[in-house]
């Protein structure tokens, strides 16, 4: 069996990969994607004709994984894998082999694997554009408030109110619009798939910005933008070089 895993999380991928060696020495991994653009690049190409079985994370390090349907007709067999079950859970059963919560059980994986072997020997055509409806058709829910603590005090920001959140050592801080300061229990990484993307973008490995937080933007060498914010940070402001392209069309769209 030749597998294709496409996972923005490496480790959550090298885990994927340690269970099904444990499962099956026979399993063959092919390659490991974690962009929506690789992927469809990937399954556009011919090394795709090699492929069984694909393990897909639903969220990838640049948007949904259901837009590569839009521009690649995939024939072969899916199992999702996902930390959040908030989507078209009923729309999985019926048209993919199966879906995975995370962190993913490996018995639970190994039943994946049976179901696949099944499936296959019996020539199952899966229409993943039922697939794709179900899920255009399922409202998106985004975090709304976060929950703080201030001495022995709790308070709850609404998301609407928060200029940006940055990483400092162990430690993720949000400022508010007023220019309060809190430590709040997220990663940047579990951030960006819960924050409007509308409204949030993640500049570099430090921030998380509010469109309503940019104050100005100057040109900055390589390319890069600085962005002076509102309420103002002592910690530069830099969109990094990789996330510069994505940032102007984030601003233009």
């Amino acid at each position: 069996m030749r597998v294709l895993i496409i996972e923005d999380e490496h480790l959550a991928a090298e885990e994927l990969k340690e269970m099904l060696a444990e499962i099956n020495p026979s399993i063959e991994v092919m390659a490991t994607i974690d962009t929506v653009k690789n992927a469809i690049e990937w399954l556009k190409s011919p090394k795709v004709l090699d492929i069984n079985l694909i393990f897909m994370d639903i969220h990838l390090a640049d948007g949904n994984s259901f837009s590569i349907f839009e521009e690649v007709k995939v024939k072969i067999p899916i199992i999702f894998t996902t930390a959040y079950d908030q989507y078209a859970i009923k729309a999985f059963k019926l048209n993919s082999i199966d879906y995975l919560l995370k962190p993913i059980d490996q018995d639970d994986l190994a039943d994946s694997i049976e179901k696949y072997e099944d499936t296959h020997a019996s020539n199952q055509n899966i229409d993943f554009s039922l697939l794709l409806d179900a899920v255009q058709k399922k409202e998106v829910s985004y975090q709304k408030r976060f929950i703080v603590t201030t001495g022995d005090k709790i308070k709850s920001i609404l998301t609407n109110d928060v200029a940006y959140f940055m990483s400092e050592g162990k430690y993720l801080y949000l400022t508010t619009k007023e220019g309060k300061q809190f430590i709040v229990d997220f990663t940047l990484s579990r951030l960006e798939k819960v924050l409007q993307p509308d409204r949030f973008f993640r500049i570099n490995r430090k921030f998380i910005i509010n469109f309503d937080a940019i104050q100005n933007m100057i040109n900055y060498s390589k390319s890069r933008v600085k962005i002076e914010l509102n309420p103002p940070c002592t910690t530069d402001a830099i969109v990094s070089v990789d996330r510069s392209g994505d940032f102007k069309n984030w601003l233009n769209r």
